[in-house]
């Protein structure tokens, strides 16, 4: 079997749909963005908050940053020097580590400073947060982490930098405006964050506070949350690309045992050589190989219909042309005209014979065909079986039917000269297997909103393996009766016809008191 070579096959594109999995670094890569950002805004307002209160503190003592030269011949300037170690002492009761403050006076000379940028050591990352799969892909990716994601240094600094004093913030506040700045670190990756707010006497700026922290730990936290999310996606994109790719090998597995089975299913002649078992699984491809198996079933049974129709055909047009064939061989030897009356006789029969045979076969087909064609109408079916009921009792005298019909109308839609067709294969098929002593008991009457005609005889039951086979094509129960008579089975297939035409059904069964058949046609009352 030539292998088939798809360009794009289920494998691939269920890859193609794993790709919607990078939605999730991207949200998360958003999310940490956002949290970022927020962080950042809380931290200014904070070192903000620091700054005005420093400021604060200041405002009480106002003469701290008043800081004037004393007249000539005064001494030693005590005042300044006295002055810069109370502010000294108010910033250190409001340092803390990591935090570094110092005081401006409103000529922007340096009057005290506190504190430091250095918080500290930073604290040993601790992978017990992680789960135990995390920390086995955090451990396989911390060189990687260790490229990429740069720890911040903040490098010692036993001076302020000229830029601080050149701050935009600084003139800002002494302009009366708090503000706040960000920078980075010459010689470090660290940013510092700088807040810088008016000192106030008054409505008088005597000074500026100004409060730097650097961002260390809001960077250390990012990294922190950047390798649990490279993590936790490699986790995920790793388990829906195993779940994904057993899902897809599974699906494809079924794939081509189904086409397998289909290819196997029939052969070069196009007999049905295998079935194909339909699968239990309740999805799509399961109902798709339950209906292959079903299309197959109703191959097989039509393979077996074809086969069986040229056995009877062979069976029932052998002895009508072997009656043709001998007429005819012996009116070659006839002697006398009543020899010969006799066998032209039996050749006319034969010919009979014939030419029903191949009027029985075409008359489904044009059946068929005049149903699809037929016009529909209201009529009530109590005139059809009663006029059909009266022409059997004619056309059958040697049996006896027995008619029971409801009070009430049974309007039915569809055609009256097919359900009269119908009535007839009914009373031939009743009447050549009822006995001769028991009426065919006929029967019309209601039920809801649908009509029931029944056919009721006394003789031979029905067999059981024919019981859900009666009414399809070129199907007999006759067993040499009748011999006279050809017949191809098709009569009850042309019932079922006529039924399903009018939205019906029909079904047959023994008897329950005795020996006999009953067929019942049921059929839905006209709107």
């Amino acid at each position: 079997m030539e292998e088939r070579r798809l360009a794009f096959g289920l494998r691939a594109k269920i890859a193609l749909v794993a790709l919607v999995l990078l939605v999730i670094p991207w949200v998360g890569w958003n999310y940490l963005q956002a949290m970022e950002r927020l962080l950042r805004e809380n931290q200014q307002q904070r070192v903000l908050a620091s700054a005005r209160a420093v400021a604060v503190a200041l405002q009480d003592r106002p003469r701290l940053l008043e800081l004037e030269a004393p007249p000539a011949g005064d001494g030693e300037p005590a005042l300044p020097r006295a002055a810069a170690e109370q502010v000294q002492l108010v910033l250190g009761g409001l340092a803390r580590p990591g935090l570094r403050l110092w005081v401006l006076d409103a000529r922007m000379r340096l009057v005290a400073t506190a504190g430091n940028l250095d918080a500290g050591p930073a604290p040993a990352q601790d992978d017990a947060s992680f789960g135990p799969l995390e920390r086995l892909v955090h451990r396989a990716l911390r060189p990687v982490f260790e490229r990429v994601l740069t720890a911040p240094t903040v490098p010692a600094e036993e001076f302020i930098p000229n830029d601080v004093f050149s701050g935009r913030e600084i003139e800002q506040a002494l302009d009366g405006t708090a503000t706040a700045r960000r920078r980075v670190m010459p010689g470090g990756n660290s940013v510092i964050l700088s807040a810088a707010h008016p000192v106030w006497v008054g409505e008088k700026v005597i000074g500026v506070a100004v409060v730097e922290e650097n961002t260390d730990a809001i960077v250390t936290l990012r990294n922190r949350a950047l390798e649990q999310l490279a993590a936790v996606t490699l986790i995920a994109f790793g388990a829906a690309a195993l779940v994904l790719f057993f899902f897809a090998s599974r699906l494809t597995l079924r794939l081509k045992r189904l086409r397998d089975e289909a290819e196997n299913a029939i052969d070069s002649q196009g007999r049905v050589r295998q079935l194909a078992a339909g699968e239990r699984a309740g999805d799509e491809i399961g109902d798709l190989s339950r209906s292959f198996s079903t299309a197959l079933a109703r191959l097989a049974d039509y393979n077996r219909y074809l086969e069986a129709l040229s056995g009877r055909l062979s069976h029932e047009l052998r002895t009508p042309v072997a009656v043709v064939r001998s007429s005819l061989d012996n009116l070659k030897l006839a002697q006398t005209p009543e020899e010969t009356e006799t066998y032209l006789a039996r050749a006319n029969d034969g010919l009979r014979r014939l030419d029903t045979i191949l009027t029985r076969m075409g008359e489904a087909t044009r059946l068929e065909q005049t149903v699809r064609a037929e016009a529909r109408e209201t009529f009530d079916a109590r005139a059809v079986v009663s006029g059909c009921v009266s022409g059997y009792v004619q056309a059958y005298p040697q049996r006896r039917f027995a008619l029971t019909m409801t009070e009430e109308p049974v309007l039915l839609s569809g055609a009256p000269d097919l359900l009269a067709q119908l009535l007839d294969k009914l009373a031939a098929n009743a009447a050549d297997f009822a006995e001769a002593d028991a009426p065919i008991e006929i029967v019309l009457r209601r039920a809801g909103h649908e009509a029931i005609i029944s056919f009721a005889n006394r003789g031979p039951s029905l067999p059981a393996e024919m019981a859900g086979r009666l009414f399809e094509s070129m199907v007999s129960v006759r067993r040499g009766r009748e011999a006279g008579e050809p017949h191809l089975g098709l009569g009850l297939y042309i019932v079922r016809l006529i039924a399903e035409y009018h939205g019906g059904r029909v079904t047959a069964a023994n008897r329950t008191e005795g020996s006999g058949v009953v067929v019942t046609v049921t059929l839905p009352l006209a709107a």
